[in-house]
């Protein structure tokens, strides 16, 4: 993993997605028209946190957002997602 020209302000978190299953568990796979959105990534940048509420989350972490949480960004060829920290549901 290089380093990120990104740094998320305040309470923001840079997400990268892992991968979507494409197998099931009884073997079949799965078709990209069929693929679901993955709900889990790595955190691989911070921001400093808001004076109310520091941020909890650090780089490395792997964590469960909601489906449509964030906006999406592409930036040195990687895609990536851009949340606010409460976006973020569990730390796995």
């Amino acid at each position: 993993m290089s380093k990120l020209s990104i740094k998320p302000l305040a309470d923001r978190v840079v997400v990268e997605p892992l991968a979507a299953e494409t197998k099931t568990a009884s073997g079949l796979y799965i078709p990209d028209s069929a693929k679901e959105k993955p709900q889990q990534g790595k955190v691989v940048a911070v921001g400093k946190g808001t004076k109310d509420e520091p941020i909890t989350v650090k780089i490395g972490d792997t964590v469960l957002y909601g489906k449509f949480a964030g906006t999406e960004l592409k930036l040195e060829g990687n895609d990536y997602l851009i949340m606010r920290e409460s976006d973020i549901f569990a730390i796995l």
